[in-house]
């Protein structure tokens, strides 16, 4: 995705909101905060939840799967999850906490254009387990 491409109108999103929208090719998530607009992978990137039917809190959204939170400036993976005990054991033990991907952003003309994926955010593990 090297080019611009209109992937929304900027009205259709409330502060606070967010939506998943067909990108040149792929889904995408589009999240609105304050008069900002980020947009990054649809599908967390752990056990593949759409992010879209999780929750946004200021610009971080949660995975409705498990809860793994990321932030949508950048796509750093702030929580993992919020298992505990030997469950998080085991998942820590198959899986590692990973960002999701985050793609340029301009509102131009009143539509919300999305460019090329930025670089990938780097993690060295959630911040609160």
């Amino acid at each position: 995705m090297s080019d611009w491409v209109a992937i929304i109108a900027a009205d259709e999103l409330a502060d606070g909101q967010m939506r998943a929208v067909d990108g040149p090719d792929r889904k995408l998530l589009v999240a609105r905060v304050g008069d900002e607009y980020y947009v990054t992978q649809e599908h967390c990137p752990h056990l593949g939840g759409n992010l879209a039917k999780g929750t946004l809190e200021g610009t971080e959204v949660v995975c409705p799967l498990h809860h793994s939170r990321f932030d949508v400036t950048d796509g750093r993976c702030v929580r993992w999850t919020d298992w505990k005990g030997a469950v998080l054991e085991v998942a820590e033990a198959v899986r590692h906490s990973r960002p999701i991907i985050t793609y340029d952003v301009k509102v131009e003309d009143g539509e919300v254009w999305v460019g090329a994926a930025r670089p990938v955010a780097e993690t060295s593990g959630p911040t609160d387990q």
